[in-house]
């Protein structure tokens, strides 16, 4: 376009104004820009080619104020402030000066004019200082990710000058292991037209530690809106960054240390948890008191300390070569070895190369001193592992693949690690102890041996549940009953721990004293659900999750003689019975309540079980785990019971076996016995009238089955037992009396009549005719008593066998 100097151009002349220049535009009548000035191409960096033919309304920012319209529509002059679009995009506010213009070539057109200061170029000026001079590193990258401009922070930070890196991917898209954090949102950023942040490390021109910095990545547009380039600046935020990942690594260490109670577990935990991000190796030592659970000492450990190795990890090496010490090996630490050290002062020790102690605690063993040179460590911090004032051991961390050496704040960093794992060590401690104490309980009330029988062949387990849930309550028994039958036992406490074993104690000695009275097992539980009730009663100071006390069991008697079995169940679940043709059932017993309810019956059942047969009685703990339900835990019991076996330890082996793959959320007790039975010929028995003529019938008879079983010897005491019971049952009992030999590991002598009252003895007086019968029966046998039968009574005494 024109561009004529003086009034007819609308520009001041030189001089006017006090030497202020003015850039004008002519507007015709339609608003259209017919002519622009110089310097209003500086103004607002507009070219004439660019505006003129256009429509001014373009060039503002927002509206003319009202009473500029006023003033075009009366075509008069105006003045006033209003926002116009600069080149580059942005608003710029400026004083703008309309004067029509008169007849003539101009007539309907208007002259715009405003102030072109020369502060506009040191407005321009200060821009580029307060770019190329900012403390912040500061860039510009073109549509391919190339240097266009960078400022002196940014060359000082890189290392290199602006034309060493202009056209080039440089700044912070160096060629380093965060070029992507930073690429992948600078193109989006180009990509939408919206600002981003990333965040990257770089290491400054001759400095020897990672920096982090946070850069802000904004798109330039052009005067169309095209997104040109992309400003970059960064802020350095190392501190921080580092004090935020210390408080994100303690917070992991919380979650994942400590998430069992088990010692060496928590261990490992602690040795595994800050790999990589904190050290590349990683070791904890701990005191032999420790791992079984005793108390440590408080006072500081001084002198060579012996700790044991209990884990150790490695970020980059598999087989963690650079451990000197093998897991579970003890090792002697000097006292002016870190890990000596630290236990000495309580406080955590960062040391290295650069140290004497360090170096001469390297060379004093010859395989410390092959690994320091051939991995490279670099620098070392120990801490110590205290909780609740008690030492525990020692924790090592060691930088050898990450180049930057611990620090200070590392060092209280560590400390913190320290400190947690300890707590969580000392509770898994704590709970060893308490859990050894338990499961050392729960063994010793358990039977230590199986007693000498001839009804069964028994073989049983016991596994305690893991260290989650605790010992429990859970027991077996084996008890010989007179007239060569036998009961098996199984029942199970609820809850866990020392409570429960002590519990568990307690009703196993209670069910021992009733099975002596010969009780059925129904009659046996109406007792000890008694018992049970009156144990809860006691339990007032005791905390609410030790005061109830309840119990299932299971109690089956077996006799080898009428190869027939009367159980009973209170809350336990039922036998499993396997025959030897093969098959397998499940025996339906009445579902008894659990014990420790009271005012409810118990109901018990007779069946058969053919001779060889395998009658499995357990806890739930051993068809209900993580694997398996009820039901299908059943099936595998059922299975393995069919399969022929070499022995019941074996079946027992294999039930744990196929069970449980890990150690059991509950404790499980397992008992397996093979039945047998007494033949023909260790059994004599008759039944006789209740006549006192018939007693001397009685001893013949016995005499000679004495005589055909080889047992001469006891003639003489056998005739004298028999005939006291034979005369006891006449005196005192109306109806048959059945006499009954059995031959088995003792001789048995039974005595069977219709009354249910059962005699006592006592001790006669000088003058008094009896009294004296049952003691001389007690005095003859073994052992003695009487039972309830379905009849009446069994009066029964056991003698012992003549050696061979």
């Amino acid at each position: 376009m024109d561009d004529t100097r003086g009034a007819a151009t609308g520009e001041a002349p030189a001089g006017a104004g006090g030497g202020v220049r003015w850039a004008t535009a002519t507007v015709d009548a339609r608003g259209v820009v017919v002519r622009w000035s110089t310097a209003a191409e500086q103004v607002l960096g507009y070219a004439p080619v660019e505006i003129v033919g256009h429509a001014a309304e373009g060039l503002l920012w927002g509206t003319l104020p009202a009473s500029g319209w006023r003033a075009l529509a009366r075509h008069e002059p105006w003045s006033g402030r209003i926002g116009v679009r600069h080149r580059n995009g942005g608003p710029m506010d400026m004083d703008l000066l309309a004067c029509p213009l008169g007849d003539g070539d101009g007539a309907g057109q208007w002259l715009l004019a405003t102030a072109a200061e020369p502060r506009s170029a040191r407005d321009a000026d200060l821009t580029e200082r307060s770019f190329t001079q900012a403390v912040l590193p500061l860039a510009i990258h073109d549509l391919d990710l190339r240097l266009l401009r960078a400022n002196h922070e940014m060359c000082r930070t890189v290392g290199l000058t602006e034309e060493e890196m202009r056209g080039r991917r440089s700044g912070f898209l160096t060629e380093n292991r965060s070029d992507a954090e930073v690429e992948r949102p600078m193109r989006r950023a180009l990509r939408t037209g919206e600002a981003e942040t990333a965040l990257t490390f770089r290491r400054a021109a001759g400095e020897h530690h990672e920096r982090a910095w946070t850069v802000s990545l904004s798109p330039l547009a052009d005067e169309d809106g095209q997104i040109r380039a992309v400003a970059v600046a960064g802020l350095e935020i190392s501190e921080e960054y580092r004090a935020r990942e210390g408080l994100a690594l303690l917070n992991e260490a919380g979650l994942r240390i400590g998430t069992t109670l088990d010692v060496t577990r928590t261990a490992e935990e602690l040795a595994s948890t800050p790999l990589p991000r904190f050290a590349d190796f990683i070791s904890v030592d701990l005191l032999d008191s420790v791992l079984r659970g005793d108390e440590p000492t408080p006072d500081p450990l001084t002198g060579d300390v012996r700790l044991r190795r209990v884990a150790h990890r490695s970020a980059h090496r598999p087989g963690v070569p650079e451990a000197a010490v093998a897991v579970g090996d003890v090792d002697n630490y000097p006292e002016y070895s870190p890990p000596a050290r630290c236990l000495t002062t309580g406080r955590a020790v960062l040391t290295g190369p650069w140290d004497t102690e360090y170096t001469r605690w390297m060379t004093r063993d010859p395989k410390r001193a092959a690994n320091c040179p051939r991995f490279g460590v670099q620098s070392v911090i120990a801490a110590p592992l205290v909780a609740r004032g008690n030492i525990l051991g020692a924790a090592l961390f060691c930088r050898s693949v990450n180049p930057e050496a611990f620090t200070e704040e590392d060092l209280l960093l560590a400390e913190q690690l320290a400190a947690r794992a300890a707590v969580c060590i000392d509770n898994a401690r704590r709970y060893t102890r308490e859990r050894s104490t338990a499961v050392t309980l729960q063994r010793s009330l358990l039977p230590r041996g199986l007693p000498t029988q001839s009804a069964v062949e028994v073989a049983t387990r016991y596994r305690p549940a893991d260290s989650e849930y605790g010992v429990g309550g859970d027991w077996f028994d084996v008890i010989p009953l007179s007239g060569s039958r036998v009961a098996l036992v199984v029942g199970d406490v609820v809850g866990h721990g020392i409570h429960a074993s002590a519990t568990m104690g307690r009703l196993r000695t209670a069910v021992r004293t009733l099975a002596d009275m010969d009780l059925p097992p129904d009659e046996l539980f109406t007792h000890l659900d008694d018992v049970v009730v009156r144990l809860a009663s006691e339990n007032t100071d005791t905390t609410a999750d030790d005061a109830y006390v309840g119990a299932s069991c299971l109690y089956a008697v077996y006799d080898p003689v009428s190869r027939r079995c009367c159980a009973a169940r209170a809350g336990h679940p039922p036998p499993v019975l396997a025959k030897p043709d093969g098959t397998v059932e499940v025996v339906r017993l009445p579902a008894g309540p659990p014990l420790g309810l009271g005012d409810l019956p118990f109901e018990s059942a007779e069946f058969d079980i053919p001779e060889g047969s395998l009658l499995a009685l357990y806890t739930d703990g051993l068809i209900q785990t993580r694997e398996h339900d009820v039901g299908s835990g059943i099936e595998v019991l059922s299975d393995i019971l069919s399969t022929p076996a070499p022995s019941l330890d074996s079946i027992c082996d294999s039930v744990l076996r196929s069970l449980f793959s890990t150690r059991p959320v509950d404790d499980v007790a397992l008992l397996v016995a093979r039945t047998h039975a007494l033949d023909d010929g260790q059994v004599a028995t008759w039944e006789l009238p209740a006549e006192p003529s018939l007693v001397a019938d009685a001893r013949e008879r016995v005499t000679g089955q004495l005589v055909s079983w080889g047992l001469e010897e006891l003639t003489f005491s056998t005739e004298l037992v028999v005939s006291e019971l034979f005369t006891n049952a006449i005196l005192h009992a109306g109806g048959p009396v059945r006499l009954r030999l059995i031959r088995d590991r003792t001789l048995i002598c039974e005595v069977s009549d219709s009354s249910t009252t059962a005699p006592h003895m006592r001790r006669a007086r000088v003058f008094d005719e009896g009294g004296r019968g049952l003691l001389l029966v007690a005095q003859l046998s073994k052992r003695w008593g009487t039972r309830q039968i379905p009849t009446g009574k069994a009066i029964w005494a056991e003698q012992a066998l003549p050696v061979a």
